[in-house]
This record gives structure tokens, C-alpha cells and sequence, in this order.
């Protein structure tokens, strides 16, 4: 099983990075703020245009770590990466599969089964915590409908009509869940560009981290995270690590962004409007995010089909090695996360 090492993040915008013999150094205004051991970073995570030395990223790129910039907002811009070092059988398989319509189907439909029973677990729980609520328990019911005509979508396009349909009554009742400042973080539906609210802005935000996190583990057993299944080809775009992520956004983002405002680590003045339309989180609720979701990768739990105790953060490395277990026959079918 991989180490769990740290993923260092750059939430300065003027941060610059450069090596100094086997260590990653960050500087601002040509002054060094910042160092550590190339081999105690798992991958880095900038947020901002400074950029990063040549020599730097081949550090990177010699020690196996991955180095990806977004944009302050954690918008994806683009990866680093060395040579592939997959294994071309597997990567063959891969394309082979991406082409057939009917496997492609497959996958896609447990990738959003997963979507669905996580998001419909976020439910329960609420349920569970907070007593009756009859408008959640109805999405519950509606959820349970939707699971059903997922794994009948005859092609792809009846698949996402209802993957659709299920995030609408998902996100319809999504501000049930939050139970503490309510009028500071209203929540009316799903927007993502630009986010027009608080939560939307967390929750954009935290889904870039877990699209960085499974691309980086589809390339470290060997599969290339730019073709997919599901989502379509596209110059750029990490499309099996955005198939794969479905499964994991309610257990690794919705929930943490719910307890992060919950909890009150997070307020109403740790954003910012830019323009008329979006919200931003300013640097120092970045950081507070940051720090929180690096402490819950963490967290041990024991893998619903595994029966292993694995932390947290090795989710999307255990899902990537099964995928590439199913893909060179070694199991029967792609066992989704399923959290109950």
C-alpha cells in the first residue's frame, strides 16, 4: 500500500518554487519563506501564476511527485509529469475499453450508482443526527428511484439525464444540512462558474483537490487519467479522474465542507465578492480549508469491500489500484466506494 506522505500546498499567489540540491524551496519577492525534502512531499499543489523553475519541476518529475497549478480560485490549469511509466498493457486496455460503448456504459453506471448512494448517505446521516425532516426523506425515496433507472440507462445520454436529475433533488435540500449560520451561508442550488455563494465557492474548491488527488493515483498504478469512460475527450482534461471522483465528492467534499460550516471554522467574513456574480475565499479561510482537509486524509476507516483499515487519503489510490485490477481481468467488476 502507497505512503501517505503530505501534499504541500502553495496558497500565496506570489509564491515562486525552485530546488536548492533535494529540497523544494518557495520564495516571495526573491525572499525564501519556505522549505522541505523533495522525498517528504507526496505531490504539490500551487495556487497562483508565479510558477516554478525548470529545474524544480524535473526534482519533481525525478522523485515521483506531482506538481499541479490552479488558479487562487482552484481552478485546474494544468499537471506536471515526467515520462509515462505505466504499464502499457494496462494503458492499451484502458483505450481499448474507453472505445467500446458498452463497457464504457458499464463503468460509467457505477460511477454514478456511487455518486448517488454516497449522496444519499449524506441524507441518511443528517436523518440520523437531526431527526425527521420530511423534504430530505423524500429525496431520500427520490434518490432510491434514481439508482434503479441508472443501472437501466440504455446509452449515455439516458445516463446523465438522470445523474441530472438525482444532483437537482440532492442539492435541492443541501441547505437542510447546514444547521449552524444559515443566513450567512445560504445555499440555493449548484452554481460552479463563477460559484455565486459561500458554499458553491468551498464546494468548487474542494472538488479541484479531489480531482488533483485521483488523477495523481490513476498515474501511480499506471493509467492514464486524461481518458475516460464517462466524461468526454477533451485537450486537457484529467476525464478519468473527473469518472472516478464522482463516487467520491459527498464522503470527501460534501461532508467536509458541511462541517467546516457546521462547526464555525469558517464565517461569513472569510469570503469575498469579486465582480457582481462570484465569491472568493480569502487567503486565510484557504489555509484553514487546507489544513482541515489535510487532517482528514488522516482519518483511519476500514474500506467497505477491502475490509482494510486505510486512512482516508489512500481512498483514491485503493480506488485506482482496483480499477486497474478490473481492467487486467484480476476481479470480476469494479467494486464502487460505497460508505455506509
Amino acid at each position: 500500500m502507497r505512503k501517505l506522505l503530505n501534499t504541500l500546498y502553495i496558497t500565496t499567489p506570489e509564491a515562486y518554487l525552485s530546488k536548492d540540491g533535494m529540497n523544494v524551496v518557495v520564495t516571495k519577492d526573491k525572499e525564501e519563506v519556505f522549505r522541505i525534502p523533495i522525498m517528504n512531499v507526496e505531490s504539490i499543489v500551487t495556487f497562483g501564476y508565479a510558477g516554478a523553475s525548470p529545474g524544480l519541476m524535473r526534482l519533481c518529475m525525478e522523485n515521483n511527485v506531482s506538481l499541479t497549478f490552479l488558479t487562487p480560485q482552484g481552478r485546474f490549469i494544468c499537471r506536471v509529469q515526467g515520462a509515462t511509466k505505466g504499464n502499457v498493457l494496462l494503458r492499451k486496455k484502458q483505450y481499448s475499453i474507453s472505445e467500446d460503448e458498452e463497457l464504457s456504459l458499464h463503468l460509467a453506471k457505477l460511477f454514478i450508482t456511487g455518486k448517488v448512494f454516497n449522496a444519499r448517505g449524506i441524507l441518511k446521516r443528517y436523518i440520523r443526527d437531526n431527526g425527521f425532516d420530511e423534504e430530505v426523506e423524500t429525496v431520500i425515496k427520490q434518490l432510491d428511484w434514481r439508482k434503479a433507472g441508472i443501472m437501466h440507462a440504455a446509452n449515455m445520454e439516458i445516463l446523465r439525464g438522470e445523474e441530472g436529475l438525482a444532483a437537482n433533488s440532492y442539492f435541492d435540500v443541501f441547505d437542510h444540512l447546514i444547521i449552524q449560520q444559515k443566513e450567512d451561508f445560504a445555499f440555493n442550488g449548484r452554481s460552479r462558474r463563477p460559484p455565486r455563494d459561500e458554499v458553491n465557492t468551498m464546494l468548487s474548491f474542494v472538488y479541484s483537490l479531489i480531482a488533483n488527488d485521483v488523477a495523481a493515483a490513476l498515474e501511480t498504478v499506471g493509467l492514464d487519467p486524461y481518458v475516460g469512460f464517462m466524461h468526454t475527450l477533451r485537450p486537457g482534461r484529467i476525464s478519468l479522474a473527473l469518472d472516478m471522483m464522482e463516487e467520491l465528492r459527498a464522503y470527501l467534499g460534501d461532508r467536509l465542507v458541511l462541517s467546516m460550516i457546521n462547526r464555525k471554522q469558517v464565517t461569513k467574513k472569510d469570503f469575498v465578492r469579486q465582480g457582481d456574480d462570484s465569491i472568493a475565499m480569502t487567503d486565510e479561510c484557504r489555509k484553514e480549508l487546507l489544513a482541515t482537509w489535510q487532517k482528514r486524509k488522516k482519518e483511519i476507516i476500514e474500506h467497505p469491500f477491502l475490509k482494510e483499515k486505510i486512512p482516508i487519503g489512500l481512498l483514491p489510490y485503493t480506488q485506482a489500484m482496483l480499477l486497474a485490477r478490473f481492467l487486467r481481468e484480476d476481479i470480476d467488476d469494479y467494486p464502487v466506494f460505497l460508505m455506509r
